[in-house]
């Protein structure tokens, strides 16, 4: 049981870390900035997959917290 939900455990965590890896950014400097301002004032909206990784990533967090509390629990 402790070994699967190890195995379990690592197998979350690396999906995090890709989830994470893969969002863009959120600020690029002034640059950045200055595009995001135009943007946003000429309509422009955020991006379907950064939606898609942000909830990804909210889900696999709380996934991975809680079989890290149930292994804190079991040993």
């Amino acid at each position: 049981m402790v070994t699967a939900l190890m195995i379990l455990e690592a197998i979350i965590s690396i999906a995090l870390i890709i989830s994470v890896v893969l969002q863009s950014g959120k600020s690029a400097g002034l640059s950045g900035s200055i595009a995001g301002g135009a943007e946003s004032f000429f309509g422009g909206r955020r991006k379907g997959l950064d939606e898609q990784l942000a909830r990804v990533t909210m889900v696999l967090g709380c996934l991975f917290g809680i079989v890290t509390l149930i292994l804190a629990r079991i040993s």
